[in-house]
């Protein structure tokens, strides 16, 4: 359930929830984006870092496709920059399944 916020890994563990239990309260938010990282060090650590991020990404964006049914190609657009998503925008997406609107849903 998304109380309040779930971003970055958040949204990541959220949408990778049981299919049909994926809630969020109606003014909650999701934010999903690329991953982010600091590289120091010497060229060819830089190199290494840069190459592990980018399969870092890869790999992401493959996880959010397979849950949310949208293409890689899509969510590699939708994450370039931050993408908040309002609850009912997040059912939409496909991050989540139910937004939840009393406590009645919750127990069904």
């Amino acid at each position: 359930i998304c109380v309040g916020q779930a971003a970055s890994m958040g949204a990541i563990l959220l949408a990778g929830g049981t299919k049909g239990k994926r809630y969020s309260l109606p003014n909650s938010r999701m934010m999903i984006h690329q991953p982010i990282s600091g590289f120091q060090g010497q060229a060819s650590d830089i190199d290494i870092q840069a190459k592990e991020i980018l399969n870092l990404r890869q790999r992401l964006n493959k996880i959010l496709s397979t849950h949310t049914g949208k293409s890689e190609k899509q969510i590699a657009a939708d994450t370039d920059r931050d993408k908040f998503l309002q609850a009912s925008d997040a059912l939409e997406y496909g991050l989540i399944d139910t937004v939840l609107t009393n406590r009645i849903e919750l127990v069904k």
